[in-house]
């Protein structure tokens, strides 16, 4: 070949090379470039030509199963007032997509490619209770295996309706469920199962944060279809959360305090009923309970459905006070001012002195029954003592008035007989003045003493039967709370 030719021939193979080097295909020593990655054409073999407006199945009589489980992570708030409840949960949902299967040999052996969410069918499974879009994570992608099984994880709070029962406050369990359906697909074309079994999902606290103030007892799982007016069937699966109030803090803050005010209440009985010092102390015990309600009144729970036994406790508590404080005004009544009083009445010594002291098994009743002697006793020897001075206006009882009065009787010879006996009459005129009034004033004590004796007895009566009513009350409250805690 001639040399204008081999010239020739260069020079046109040139732009050839060039262009080549241009687009990359050689670099120097003519080295090809490597081949696409894996997961670039595993994407676009699984996407290029997917509809993800249509069910994944071949065959439309094939049934989609999707299978669900769920893990509860924490419970963030029980709003009793608007029966809703905050949970966060881990929800997975797994399915068989056949449009999204491949030979992993003829991928680099990959078996598994994470895909985004929105370029392929997912089922339109729904929580039936939802109340309102809580502030989830949004979870862009999807893992998608090499025979279609598709894996949609994701973390979900959920705000749901829940039939909240407040009664055993704070010892309270509730049962809240969501439910997991299709909202427009049939039996037939999308079914539910559990994606574990029930006794994993039942007893599975592995990711619950433990330390708030509700406690995870166990999740319930169950499968039911059902149908909307005899049309077809829709799959669902239910799961029941329970969930137990921790007490702790409102036996501190709410039992204790009002235990302690009743339990004064109760010692307060023990002051003297003559005093008025125990009105003034069950009034201020009754002004300090009120007080506590009120400061109280935003812990307790507030539903339109029914009002919890310790809101009726504390009503309860509030009417023993009251009634506490009536037992001791009527007694501080009954013995003072007993001037203006009659005797006591025959049925109520018999009542109350004879048959309640041995009734109350009071140690000193033999002391009530002297003292109704010398008062029954007392009367009698007034009235024969006036008897005889009326009859003789020149009796005594004192030996000197006597001695004085025989001086006086012997002596006429001092002064004359009409003198002596008017100044005679006008002594003993004073001296029985003196002896009705002291006679009354010890009839005034006596009929005192009894109105204390009786006051003092009705006193231990009432307070024993007070005692009684709360003891019961309180033991009653605590078998029905530590049922409650323990079920």
């Amino acid at each position: 070949m001639t040399p204008p030719i081999i010239v020739g021939t260069l020079l046109a193979l040139l732009p050839l090379a060039v262009m080549l080097q241009s687009q990359g295909t050689w670099r120097g020593d003519w080295t090809p470039e490597p081949a696409e990655p894996a997961l670039r054409r595993l994407s676009h073999y699984l996407l290029s030509h997917y509809q993800k407006g249509t069910r994944p199945v071949r065959d439309w009589r094939t049934t989609t199963n999707v299978a669900i489980d769920l893990m509860v992570y924490a419970i963030l708030s029980v709003d009793e007032k608007n029966q809703v409840l905050t949970t966060y949960i881990w929800y997975r949902q797994h399915w068989i997509d056949e449009f999204l299967q491949w030979d992993p040999e003829r991928f680099d052996n990959l078996t598994q490619i994470s895909l985004p969410v929105e370029s392929i069918w997912v089922p339109d499974i729904l929580i039936n209770e939802f109340v309102d879009v809580g502030k989830s994570p949004h979870v862009p992608y999807v893992y998608v295996g090499y025979h279609g099984e598709v894996q949609n994880l994701k973390p979900i709070q959920v705000m749901t309706a829940c039939s909240l029962d407040i009664y055993n406050f704070p010892f309270d369990v509730q049962n809240c469920s969501l439910t997991f359906t299709s909202w427009l697909h049939h039996i037939r074309d999308i079914n539910l199962s559990l994606g574990r079994q029930p006794e994993l999902v039942k007893f599975d606290r592995s990711v619950f944060m433990n330390q708030g103030e509700w406690e995870l007892l166990y999740v319930l799982s169950h499968f039911q279809e059902f149908s909307v007016k005899s049309s077809d069937s829709y799959a669902e699966m239910k799961f029941y959360v329970v969930i137990r109030r921790r007490p702790l803090f409102y036996t501190v803050s709410l039992l204790l305090p009002s235990i302690f005010l009743m339990i004064m209440d109760i010692v307060g009985f023990y002051l003297p009923p003559n005093s008025g010092e125990r009105v003034s102390f069950k009034i201020t015990l009754l002004l300090g309970y009120s007080v506590f309600l009120i400061i109280v009144s935003d812990t307790l729970p507030a539903t339109a459905v029914g009002t919890p036994l310790i809101g009726i406790y504390f009503v309860v508590c509030m009417a023993l006070l009251v009634i506490s404080l009536t037992e001791t005004i009527l007694i501080v009544r009954l013995v003072h001012k007993q001037d203006l009083q009659p005797h006591v009445p025959k049925w109520v010594k018999r009542l109350l002195l004879e048959r309640a002291t041995v009734l109350l098994c009071i140690r000193d009743r033999t002391q009530f029954s002297q003292s109704r002697t010398q008062t029954s006793g007392i009367p009698r020897e007034v009235e024969n003592n006036d008897s005889t001075a009326k009859m003789n206006p020149y009796s005594c009882e004192d030996p000197r008035e006597c001695e004085a009065l025989g001086g006086a009787r012997h002596t006429p010879a001092f002064a004359g007989p009409s003198e002596g006996s008017v100044l005679m009459l006008g002594i003993l005129r004073e001296v029985t003045a003196i002896r009705q009034v002291l006679g009354k004033r010890e009839d005034f004590r006596e009929v005192a003493h009894e109105w204390l004796q009786v006051g003092y007895v009705l006193d231990v009566l009432l307070f024993r039967v007070y005692l009684v009513a709360v003891l019961a009350y309180s033991i009653t409250l605590g078998t029905l709370w530590s049922v409650w805690r323990d079920a």
